[in-house]
């Protein structure tokens, strides 16, 4: 997985440094471009993102997706702002104004503290769509009025910081603050998915901030200037294709909001996961239903405690899918054995024994999982103090996921019920792990599997912990 993600990074860390060279090399240049040009390049091709952003909205209230609505108003206002800035070129509709000046020097700002919304978490559910739907009634009703009275009577525009000035640093410092927070989250989300769209992401707003330093650095008469226009709408389609697309497949677009939890890898692991994990799931499903819901549980758990134990998001992506696939090696095991209802014979057991190293092979087989995949399948029933199986590994050779996996897989199966003993209480589960924590469990990851079950609503163990 290391293998692959690195050049993806590296790739996107290439494109999203496109703008800084390019400023820093073209902006002192010198130009004399037309103003029909700036007109027509960047009023129209505004105007049509302008529509492209109103019909995500639309998309977005149909879907009841607050984070669409969220980001189509964003670049709503952004594409309005920007196509004003286009329509207001002096010499072609009107003559010298004050704001092309000022809808030019809005247009990133005004993004970028639209999508710093996404942090509030009230406007995460679709009972935001409203609210949202009235802010970009506001923001367009504002920019329809900002360009038809300032087009008209020019003196009531204000004036915008001249190129380099103090007022503009300023107004570039907040700015990109808003574009690295927003930057930071996207990138968080697209290490849990490892999802090219929500990479693209990263890449758009990395552009947008690069338009932002052209817009504030620069001005009109330079070659740089100019590129940045060409950075902002290809900053915009960035964020916004992505977002389309997530939408396309029907599921929510969260790379902006950054609100992505592992847990939600294991919930929805077609869509964040990939298809082969997901057809697994449903072959285990069709083998022996009580395993499948086992192992989704155990992964929901696990990422739940990796979480607490404040795990960097490749790694809980890497429990979510070792969770859901730690027993994928009892499709090997026969029928009789796996749904045998008493408890099984020596020579039974031993065969249930095989079903780590069975899974590994399987993966091996399949292609396409991270060795940390692999290990969690094949030493998940391996313990500490070396009592477990496979191979009877000890604690220098067991990592911290997988001593999560171990901690959250004997959890779930002390309180299931099956159909040869009752299922335990969590309290009493907890008990025994806490009894073994430090000879055949980890005492850390038992702790924190405590804290997680406290903290659920009802929860029997939250006066105990």
């Amino acid at each position: 997985m290391r293998d692959r993600l690195l050049p993806a990074l590296i790739f996107a860390a290439a494109l999203a440094a496109v703008p800084l060279p390019a400023v820093h090399l073209l902006g002192p240049e010198h130009v004399q471009i037309p103003g029909w040009v700036h007109f027509v390049a960047v009023g129209q091709t505004a105007a049509l993102a302008t529509a492209a952003a109103i019909v995500l909205t639309a998309i977005g209230i149909k879907r009841k997706d607050s984070r669409a609505v969220l980001v189509g108003t964003a670049f709503t206002a952004m594409a309005a702002l920007l196509a004003l800035h286009g329509f207001a070129t002096p010499g072609i509709l009107v003559g010298y104004n004050g704001v092309i000046s000022f809808s030019g020097g809005a247009t990133l700002p005004v993004g970028g503290a639209v999508l710093a919304l996404s942090a509030i978490p009230a406007l995460a559910g679709p009972g935001a769509v409203r609210p949202l739907l009235w802010l970009q009634g506001l923001l367009l009703l504002s920019i329809a009025t900002l360009g038809s009275l300032g087009m008209i009577f020019p003196n009531l525009v204000p004036a915008v910081p001249a190129p380099a000035s103090t007022a503009a640093l300023i107004v570039l410092a907040v700015g990109l603050g808003f574009y690295f927070l927003l930057g930071l989250r996207a990138l968080h989300t697209f290490l849990l998915t490892r999802r090219w769209a929500d990479l693209l992401v990263v890449v758009g707003l990395a552009w947008l901030a690069g338009a932002l330093v052209a817009a504030l650095i620069l001005d009109f008469t330079q070659l740089g200037w100019w590129v940045g226009h060409g950075m902002e709408l290809a900053g915009i389609a960035c964020v916004g294709g992505a977002v389309a697309l997530d939408l396309h497949r029907g599921v929510q677009s969260r790379a902006l909001i950054g609100d992505l939890r592992g847990s939600e890898l294991v919930s929805e692991e077609e869509a964040f996961l990939g298809s082969q994990i997901r057809a697994l799931t449903v072959r285990l499903a069709e083998k022996d239903t009580y395993t499948e819901e086992h192992t989704r549980r155990v992964a929901l758990r696990a990422v739940q405690v990796g979480e607490e134990l404040g795990l960097a998001p490749g790694r809980l992506r890497t429990l979510a899918v070792g969770g859901l696939l730690h027993d994928i090696g009892k499709l090997s095991v026969p029928d009789d054995i796996l749904k045998k209802p008493g408890s099984l014979e020596p020579g039974e057991y031993v065969v249930i024994q095989k079903h780590p190293e069975n899974g590994r092979s399987l993966l091996r087989e399949l292609g396409g999982f991270a060795e940390g995949v692999l290990r969690l399948v094949h030493d998940h029933h391996e313990r500490l103090d070396g009592s477990g199986y496979p191979r009877g590994l000890e604690a220098a050779e067991l990592d911290l996921d997988t001593r999560i996996l171990a901690v959250c897989d004997v959890y779930d199966a002390l309180i299931s019920t099956r159909v040869y003993r009752a299922a335990w209480s969590a309290e009493k589960a907890l008990g025994l792990l806490f009894e073994q924590s430090g000879s055949a469990f980890d005492q850390r990851v038992v702790e924190a599997l405590a804290r997680v079950l406290a903290s659920e609503p009802a929860s029997p163990l939250r006066e105990a912990v």
